[in-house]
């Protein structure tokens, strides 16, 4: 009974000093400066609001509450108000980008700190395995700091940026998350990641060697991660070694983010070298993954030449008769319908398999990738329904893709989806190469550059035939040898006899 009069003693006489009236929303009060307590705005008489108790506490009043009655109320922790000052602050996450995105690498920043943001305005650029995105705001208000720099790899659900709103609903529901954070005296916090439980102290310690704090195992209350736990990861992965001299004086040489540089010095010479550390970003990063997981599958491979003579003069009279100045006829696109004439007989060709179910599943849509090397790494987009487009719309859509991949400006559905590979390797030289399958698909095409070789006729005569050679990359679970044979000889007499195109295209 002592507490309950004394805490509404102790309300009242705030009412005297600060009134405040009720229609408003008043913010959360910076901590460490005093302030009247946000009581009013349809707080209830007998409880306490969250902003109220923020205020009760960071004024100096329950220090003068606990001196009258003894009791330490459960109320907000000071070092959690910091993220909430008087405008109203909210963490804007990375999003989810796509299925199976765990992490993206950002690229650039639109904005800096102190900028006023409109809402659906661009913030910045990142990328993951599969795509370019931009993300916006879903706010009106102005940047209040920055977490990531450029380069950096950002777990999905981190937070890029805070931002200082105006809407004051945020703020409330901001002090509302706090309601149930201990008092100053535990320095106990909940990391925004993963929900990990540890100190400044020991997330410092952490991040000075380069750990993941959410990849420590916590050994103590509640899972609570520990100085201990973190020296026990670190011995473990065999980062501590060499580190005790240089420890608490250069700890960004020892744990480089980016580019490092190491010196070696020849003793016969004296030259200076350099070897040079990147990092892998982007594309090249899910290149890694993507071509690891591909090692496991059991491959075979088909090689057989193909006769290119018809098609060299079919492309020549395309571009002759050309009178769109946007469009530059190649041999690609006319490979790529002669190969969707070829899986339409042979569907197998065109499936992916489960390997969890044991299931082939037979792809209605031809959608063809074809791989890119772009600056920022191998990528393959894919043309979408090829057995329903003509030889210009997939010439167009070819380009746009490419255009695209050289600005790095692909957006997932342009690189998700696909059934079959071409790996034209023609473009830049060479005759010959075995490729990886593209997983989840059963099948790879790797293109030779089409050149002229000396052929013999029936009769012994010797004459120059443009050659070029295809070898079939397949996925030995799915596929076999006669199989890939039977469709080889399909996709080739199209594209030796590219008149019969005709006959079969709607």
């Amino acid at each position: 009974m002592i507490g309950r009069r004394a805490w509404h003693d102790l309300r009242r006489s705030c009412r005297r000093r600060w009134p405040i009236p009720a229609a408003r929303h008043v913010p959360c009060p910076a901590p460490g400066i005093g302030g009247p307590p946000a009581w009013g705005g349809g707080a209830k008489p007998g409880r306490s609001s969250p902003l109220a108790a923020a205020a009760f506490r960071s004024s100096g009043l329950g220090a003068r509450f606990e001196d009258f009655c003894g009791l330490k109320p459960r109320g907000f922790s000071s070092d959690a108000l910091r993220d909430v000052p008087v405008a109203g602050m909210v963490d804007v996450p990375l999003a989810q980008t796509g299925e199976g995105i765990a992490e993206c690498e950002l690229l650039k920043w639109f904005v800096q700190e102190g900028d006023l943001i409109e809402e659906f305005q661009p913030l910045c650029e990142v990328q993951s395995d599969k795509a370019t995105i931009e993300i916006t705001s879903r706010y009106k208000g102005k940047v209040a700091r920055i977490n990531h720099v450029a380069g950096d790899i950002v777990k999905v659900g981190e937070t890029l940026l805070k931002m200082a709103v105006e809407e004051p609903h945020l703020l409330m529901e901001a002090c509302d998350r706090l309601e149930n954070v201990n008092s100053p005296t535990s320095e106990m916090i909940k990391s925004k990641k993963c929900g990990v439980l540890s100190t400044p102290t020991v997330r410092g310690l952490a991040k000075e060697y380069g750990i993941d704090i959410t990849d420590v195992h916590g050994t103590g209350t509640d899972g609570r991660v520990l100085k201990e736990d973190v020296l026990r990861y670190a011995a473990d992965k065999r980062i501590m070694e060499g580190s005790s001299a240089s420890l608490g004086t250069d700890h960004e040489d020892q744990f480089l983010g980016g580019a490092q540089t190491h010196q070696n010095v020849s003793a016969k010479s004296g030259w200076h070298y350099n070897d040079e550390t990147i990092p892998l970003r982007g594309f090249q990063r899910a290149m890694v993954k993507s071509m690891s997981m591909a090692a496991k599958v059991p491959h075979f491979h088909y090689v057989e030449e193909i006769n290119c003579d018809a098609l060299v003069e079919l492309k020549a009279s395309f571009q002759d008769n050309n009178t769109d100045p946007d469009v530059k006829h190649t041999f690609l696109p006319l490979l790529i319908k002669a190969l969707s004439m070829a899986l339409s007989k042979y569907p197998i060709m065109n499936s992916c398999f489960n390997e969890e179910l044991f299931e082939v599943i037979l792809k209605g849509s031809h959608n063809i990738g074809i791989a890119m090397a772009t600056p920022n790494g191998l990528v393959v987009p894919n043309i979408k329904n090829v057995q329903s487009l003509s030889i210009l719309e997939i010439t167009k859509e070819l380009s746009r893709l490419q255009q695209f991949a050289l600005t790095n400006k692909l957006n997932p559905e342009d690189i998700s989806g696909g059934t079959i590979t071409l790996s034209n390797i023609g473009a830049i030289g060479g005759r010959f190469g075995s490729p990886l399958l593209n997983l989840p698909e059963v099948a790879i095409i790797a293109i030779g550059r089409i050149q002229k070789a000396p052929q013999f006729a029936d009769d012994g005569d010797v004459y120059p035939v443009s050659i070029m050679t295809v070898n079939v990359g397949a996925d030995h679970r799915v596929l076999d040898g006669a199989t890939v044979a039977r469709f080889c000889n399909e996709w080739k007499r199209y594209v030796e006899k590219p008149e019969l195109l005709i006959l079969q295209m709607r």
